[in-house]
């Protein structure tokens, strides 16, 4: 992977710099699940705010980026 996990939201704020990629989401992804983890919050709090209305996500869309949510937070374990 060319981009390490991102460790403060800074972090991944500066990512919206890079063109994107499949590294730079899957990056992303890892740093905002490390993120919340640090902060306390549980799968099931992360998966409900990936799962609420977006207007950027449809909702197919959504349930499959709380599928690799999910695996990204199973991958910390």
């Amino acid at each position: 992977m060319n981009y390490p996990i991102p460790d403060s939201p800074q972090e991944i704020y500066a990512l919206r710099q890079q063109p994107v990629d499949e590294e730079l989401v899957a990056a992303v992804i890892a740093g905002v699940v490390k993120l919340v983890r640090a902060q306390g919050q549980t799968l099931e709090d992360l998966t409900a705010q990936v799962l609420a209305d977006d207007p950027v996500l449809d909702r197919q869309q959504r349930r499959w980026l709380s599928q690799v949510v999910t695996q990204a937070w199973k991958s910390f374990d």
